[in-house]
């Protein structure tokens, strides 16, 4: 066996013994036999530079370069789960399921929700190519080059049975060990504290050094496959075809046929899980059948087809010292809970949320109170109750809230309907402006990289930006600042004293903001900032309201016109547009490049075909799914309801159409139109 060869036989035999060691806990060599055959592949590969392979096992050491990490759209859209903490709810869940599709018979799948980060994998031809993690849900980070010093994800596949290309999800974690390792070694170079495992596994994969990722020995659990050509129409099934290409599946797995199995499976991890060597934090639900899943569908920001069963939070008895309060971007004003240092579900806890007025009151708080709190899902914690017994002389004054904002001094203002306070200055109260900035600089708005709220917190107190222009004043100027010399020849003197804002930096902001002038009007209308417009609104809005001028000229009948806009809602937009000081900053932004208008591709696409239509969509369909459908309409002026009426204009249907719609609409004389006539019509 030449030189050549044996770099390709060590090679094969790494890869064999790393999956041996770290996916069937059953190695056949001792750690030293492992290091010996590692380094002599390492000399081969130095002494064959034209043999280098990305994908070699010598990458599990990591590399001393700094990694770059470029943002990469997601295939399929990473989605989060919505969550349920009760049995009910999970019961609720199955009904839902069971009503969606129309007494159908259905499995579910029953896995750990394991707690870290998320990461997405692609596999092409058996080979890693490409790791991104979750990050806004449609784009994220590219961190394959970190992802591959994590031993058990496979970076080359055994032959088998795979998709050429196809993606595996899954979650990126830090065994319960190696996070009080890691934090041992913190604070004996008195360096600050992981507040918990998920946290040090997100900060060690955006570490800039590989090989420190290396050193940090990340685990991972894989959980969902995504492609064009999967070997089978269930879940469950795919993900056993996955450990048998290599990959890392938990053993926390069931299909579950009935309610009560699923329930059996939920108490028994609810105990169990405490003996597992990395953080879970509930059980993930998801019908079996990928074919199901599709008829299911989609709400605008989670699958129907899965939810998340969080366990009962640990709860903790803590003396209150007192309540201080927070102002939001927003303006909402919150108070928290300054607590005596008490140990739960993993973590120091000294401050907890009490979210309104009306938890205070309903609480019945004073300082000095003896108070029990949770982390609700094992997150954020929060005071859930006092123990009244525990008072005494010593108990201080009962809590109430202020009047005036802790920031700026202005009174604060309650909104019919609302729970939450507001400070109403949300021009010129510090917390406000900074909150707007760091919101419309945002991925899931803006996405200009590299102005982190210390970053925007630091311009703002130099006085160096006011308000979301001073970013466009600052990196592009109405397009005079080409590069960064155009840049210092504008801001030299204010930019000589801020420290780690060199030229990289300054390149990174000039880049970002150039690439916002991009961002779509939808996403526009959302980093503005007006109170109560988030994501999912912004868009009912660009959409009804195709340029900013139309929105701002709207009346409260024309905003209450559109569906989904409440009269809260209607009202902030009017409040917005009405302050000379707000219109300003929306003319600046235009005159710098923004997008103001819907584009003339999304203009194209619509049409009035299906206007003042009320239509209702009911068994499965072969060509869109239901959430397509549902869009279809909506884009050509068709309005979706989801119960049969008069009012109904006809209903979309496809096979195993539910009898009781069926019996209904032949009762009403509501037409059937099927997926044929329905493309038609809109074509």
């Amino acid at each position: 066996m030449n030189e050549i060869e044996r770099i390709g036989w060590l090679r094969a035999e790494l890869h064999r013994h790393n999956h041996n060691y770290y996916i069937n806990n059953a190695p056949e060599i001792s750690d030293q036999e492992f290091d010996h055959l590692m380094r002599e592949l390492q000399d081969l590969e130095t002494a064959h530079p034209e043999m280098a392979d990305p994908n070699s096992p010598t990458m599990r050491v990591g590399s001393d370069l700094s990694n770059e990490f470029r943002q990469v759209e997601h295939r399929y859209p990473m989605l989060s789960l919505a969550n349920t903490y009760s049995e009910q709810e999970v019961a609720d869940f199955y009904d839902r399921v069971k009503k969606g599709l129309e007494g159908e018979d259905f499995e579910i799948c029953c896995e750990m929700k394991y707690d870290g980060t998320s990461i997405s994998l692609t596999y092409e031809d058996g080979r890693l190519i490409q790791a991104v993690t979750r990050g806004d849900g449609v784009r994220g980070d590219d961190v394959t080059e970190n992802v591959k010093t994590i031993r058990c994800i496979p970076l080359q596949l055994a032959d088998g049975d795979y998709p050429s290309l196809f993606e595996i999800r899954g979650e990126i974690l830090m065994p319960w060990k190696v996070f009080e390792e890691l934090n041992q070694e913190r604070e004996a170079r008195e360096e600050s504290l992981f507040a918990n495992p998920r946290n040090a596994a997100s900060g060690t994969l955006k570490l800039q050094n590989s090989r420190e990722v290396a050193h940090r020995k990340l685990d991972s659990y894989l959980y969902y496959l995504l492609g064009e050509e999967l070997p089978c129409d269930g879940h469950y099934e795919n993900l056993e075809k996955a450990r048998q290409w290599g990959f890392k599946i938990s053993e926390g797995m069931k299909k579950c046929k009935t309610l009560q199995e699923v329930l059996e499976f939920i108490k028994y991890w609810d105990t169990e899980r405490k003996n597992l060597p990395v953080a879970t934090d509930g059980i993930v639900l998801k019908v079996n059948s990928r074919r199901q899943q599709r008829n299911l569908g989609f709400t605008a920001k989670s699958p129907r087809w899965a939810i998340a069963y969080k366990f009962q939070a640990e709860r903790a008895l803590t003396r209150l010292e007192k309540v201080t309060y927070q102002v939001g971007r927003t303006g909402v004003v919150t108070p928290v809970a300054n607590l005596d240092p008490v140990q739960l579900a993993g973590t120091v806890v000294k401050r907890a949320s009490i979210h309104n007025a009306d938890v205070i009151a309903s609480l019945d708080l004073h300082i000095g109170d003896m108070v029990y709190v949770e982390k609700g899902g094992e997150i954020i914690p929060k005071i859930t109750g006092v123990e009244t017994s525990m008072r005494n002389e010593q108990t201080g004054d009962k809590v109430g809230f202020i009047e005036f904002c802790p920031e700026c001094g202005a009174k604060l203002v309650r909104f019919e309907g609302e729970a939450a306070h507001y400070c109403p200055n949300d021009v010129s109260c510090p917390p406000q402006i900074k909150g707007k900035i760091e919101h419309f600089v945002s991925r899931k708005a803006m996405n200009i990289d590299g102005l982190g709220p210390e970053t925007v917190d630091l311009f703002f107190q130099r006085g160096l930006i006011k308000n979301v222009v001073g970013l466009y004043d600052m990196f592009y100027s109405r397009g005079e600042i080409q590069n960064v010399e155009d840049f210092y020849s504008l801001n030299l003197w204010e930019f000589q004293n801020i420290p780690g804002f060199k030229d990289k930096s300054i390149k990174r902001g000039m880049e970002s903001v150039r690439a916002s002038l991009q961002v779509p009007y939808e996403r526009v209308l959302f980093a503005l900032g007006i109170r109560f417009v988030g994501e999912t609104t912004a868009k009912l809005l660009a959409h009804a309201f195709p340029n900013i001028d139309l929105l701002a000229a709207a009346t409260l009948d024309d905003l209450l016109q559109v569906d989904g806009i409440g009269t809260v809602i209607a009202e902030s937009v009017i409040r917005y547009f009405a302050d000379p000081r707000n219109r300003e900053i929306v003319e600046e932004l235009r005159a710098n490049g923004l997008q103001m208008a819907l584009s003339e591709e999304v203009l194209s696409e619509r049409s009035d075909k299906l206007k003042g239509m009320s239509i209702v969509i009911s068994g499965v369909f072969m060509k869109h799914s239901r959430d397509e459908y549902k869009s279809l309409i909506e884009k050509h002026g068709g309005k979706n309801v989801g119960s049969i009426s008069g009012k109904t204009s006809f209903i979309l249907a496809g096979d195993n159409m539910g009898p009781s719609k069926l019996e209904k609409a032949q009762k009403l004389g509501v037409q059937i139109i099927n997926e044929e006539e329905f493309l038609k019509m809109i074509e």
